[in-house]
């Protein structure tokens, strides 16, 4: 306890901390100052307050035997005052001061109090929307060869309950194009004797047929709108049957024979037959692979290089680069260059380890998926600087790292499909490169996708580029 003492008021009186923080060392001083207040305090126990450091009671020689009935010496190193009500009481005192200072430091850094409250915020409406099992505005495209009013009656119903974004195509091929560059989910494809199937459904032929294609590649969003298809499906066909069956006269229509049709015949409703592409088995583990790409090379690379530029600022070496007579550019370059030569080496080692551990290999150009990912590499990388450049403490930067990689895992598809999220939040995972990149790899491993499939994709990315190393260039050169 003396330990404590001493070293609290060595902090107040300017030995354990700068004298220019003056709200520590009045901290510190009230600490000692209760402290000291304390011990003299005539509240004290007579027989605590008589005791020496040596546990001899003071006026008395230390050898001199106890009489009967008196209490037994104190042990050396026993705080006899913690023992007592008084002796409490000093103890609370010092830890609500120790605890005022930790709440005033807390509160001082606008940074740590931002922390503390948005980020729970944020994380429970992330949570609470992305990680929702409902499908809500998916895409879904729709190829209507049948073109009459039964078939534009189940488009409708289609869109009517906010689950479905229909997109109209005029050709089937159009539709399977859609599919691979990633503009839709699924689509219906009704066939052009849509309206005579259901005609021969209701006199009690077999029911009609439509067909529902799935991106496999994503599992979760496939899983979840098959459902909602097949229970659309079903009951709009189900009242398109009755419609059939009322005669226009207001009877009920007859079969060949004259007789209404049997009871419980046909009346299931339209058939669904699906088909899904490019992941017939719906296995997880692609979905999940290609999109670590894009994690790894985001929250990685944007850490490692997020301290560097901090790190040689505190040692002295960033000093030095600054007298020579290279440029900020130069010196920008010169640092993420073999950062980058070293995670391009990673991401071979990645598809590698992937295909042959987890029999994961691209269904796209191996070739094509290395170089959009070392260029999304240096977009990472200038990420990173940037955070460096603008943080005093190794700390500091390490935390912009983890903040920015929340909305990545939630936001950005690592997980949870962005077409799967509400309106505002696919918005908002726009901003985010790797919410493109993640795409980019996902269509290249799993759709196969090229170069111009992927053309929107890759023109944003590469503006995200170009703005985030511009800024990275301006913000060295800035703190140079």
């Amino acid at each position: 306890m003396a330990g404590l003492f001493r070293g609290l008021m060595l902090e107040a009186h300017g030995g354990g901390a700068p004298r220019d923080d003056a709200a520590a060392h009045r901290d510190a001083a009230a600490v000692a100052t209760d402290g000291d207040r304390d011990a003299d305090a005539p509240d004290v126990a007579p027989d605590v307050a008589a005791y020496t450091s040596d546990g001899a009671p003071s006026g008395l020689r230390s050898d001199a035997a106890p009489s009967d009935g008196a209490a037994a010496p104190i042990a050396d190193g026993v705080d006899t005052r913690a023992s007592t009500p008084s002796g409490l009481a000093v103890r609370w005192r010092r830890l609500r001061t120790l605890m005022r200072r930790e709440a005033r430091a807390t509160l001082r850094d606008p940074f740590t109090v931002t922390m503390l409250i948005a980020v729970p915020l944020g994380a429970l409406l992330a949570f609470g929307y992305t990680l929702a099992v409902n499908v809500k505005d998916l895409a879904l495209g729709v190829h209507d060869a049948s073109g009459t009013a039964a078939s534009r009656r189940l488009v409708a119903e289609l869109a009517a309950n906010g689950t479905f974004a229909p997109r109209r195509f005029a050709t089937r091929d159009r539709v399977e194009r859609a599919l691979v560059a990633g503009r839709i989910s699924a689509a219906v494809i009704i066939p052009p004797d849509f309206d005579r199937e259901l005609r021969e459904q209701a006199a009690g032929g077999r029911p009609a047929e439509i067909q529902v294609l799935y991106d496999g590649g994503e599992t979760v969003v496939a899983g979840n709108a098959e459902g909602f298809l097949q229970g659309i499906a079903a009951a709009t066909g189900t009242a398109l049957v009755r419609d059939q069956r009322i005669a226009p006269g207001g009877g009920e229509r007859t079969n060949g024979g004259g007789a209404p049709p049997r009871a419980g015949t046909a009346t299931s409703g339209v058939k669904v037959v699906t088909r899904v592409l490019f992941n017939p088995t719906l296995d997880g583990t692609p979905f999940m692979v290609a999109g670590t790409f894009g994690f790894v090379l985001t929250f990685l690379t944007t850490l490692i290089t997020a301290v560097s530029i901090v790190n040689e600022k505190l040692t002295g070496t960033f000093e030095q680069l600054q007298v020579t007579p290279a440029t900020s550019g130069e010196i920008v370059l010169g640092k993420i260059l073999p950062l980058g030569a070293v995670f391009a080496l990673d991401v071979v080692l990645m598809v590698t380890l992937g295909g042959v551990l987890l029999g994961v290999w691209p269904k796209g150009s191996l070739v094509f998926f290395i170089v959009v990912a070392c260029f999304y590499l240096l977009i990472s990388l200038a990420l990173g600087l940037i955070f460096s450049a603008t943080s005093a403490t190794a700390a500091e930067a390490v935390q912009k790292t983890v903040l920015f990689s929340i909305p990545l895992n939630f936001l950005g598809g690592f997980i949870f499909p962005v077409r799967n999220m509400p309106f505002v939040f696919r918005q908002l995972a726009q901003v985010l490169p790797a919410t493109h990149f993640i795409e980019i790899s996902r269509a290249i491993y799993l759709r196969a996708a090229g170069p111009l499939a992927l053309l929107p994709r890759l023109a944003l990315l590469g503006l995200f580029g170009v703005i985030l190393m511009a800024m990275a260039f301006r913000t060295v050169a800035r703190r140079a």
